[in-house]
């Protein structure tokens, strides 16, 4: 399976997303309302319905940047928020992403890609990141599925990954997890080795 534009277009056409949760993560939101910086510029990659960005925008950060596979999220999100930049709006491959920002914000992301572009997605997200800027955001720690998204993992793992591209300042248990994923995801801060 390919999980390529048409792959995720299809899966928004049929609302099969299971891990779109409705609303902003309160494990994201928490963090991001300690940020006073509001000019901070900050990437959303694999978006989605895109809560966090609409909680940001509404919270003032102006430099936010949604990207998604598929159009149709983007689409809804511009629809739902009309005053946001459009320019903002990045419909592409998260691999072929330019730029650099002061916080990448995972969520869903990192699960819905294929496990073998994990050592890719580490070192895109380092590429992306200013040298004093932040990755933050939720990995799932249970096994979760094999043959299709979200695909899962444990905290090992992700430390033996991102050590070779980040300093590791969190990566525990999430007190402030949605109930239904209470003690099954981390929260991480990874800030780049550059």
């Amino acid at each position: 399976m390919e999980l390529n534009e048409s792959y995720w277009t299809a899966r928004y056409n049929s609302n099969q997303l299971g891990w779109d949760i409705g609303y902003p993560s309160p494990a994201i939101t928490h963090f991001m309302d300690q940020i006073k910086d509001k000019k901070a510029k900050i990437l959303i990659p694999g978006c989605g319905n895109a809560y966090e960005a609409a909680y940001l925008w509404g919270n003032g950060f102006q430099d936010v940047y949604l990207l998604d596979y598929s159009p149709i999220p983007l689409k809804k999100f511009a629809d739902e928020n009309p005053d946001f930049p459009k320019s903002q709006l990045l419909n592409i491959d998260f691999f072929e992403a330019r730029g650099v920002y002061d916080f990448i914000i995972e969520q869903t992301f990192f699960c819905a890609l294929n496990p073998e572009l994990r050592r890719d997605y580490a070192k895109k997200m380092l590429e992306l990141l200013k040298p004093d800027g932040h990755l933050v955001g939720l990995l799932f720690n249970i096994p979760l599925n094999d043959d299709r998204p979200p695909f899962g993992g444990n905290q090992e793992e992700y430390q033996q990954l991102f050590s070779d591209y980040f300093m590791i300042k969190k990566m525990e248990i999430a007190y402030n997890s949605i109930p239904e994923r209470q003690g099954s995801e981390l929260f991480v801060k990874l800030k780049p080795i550059h």
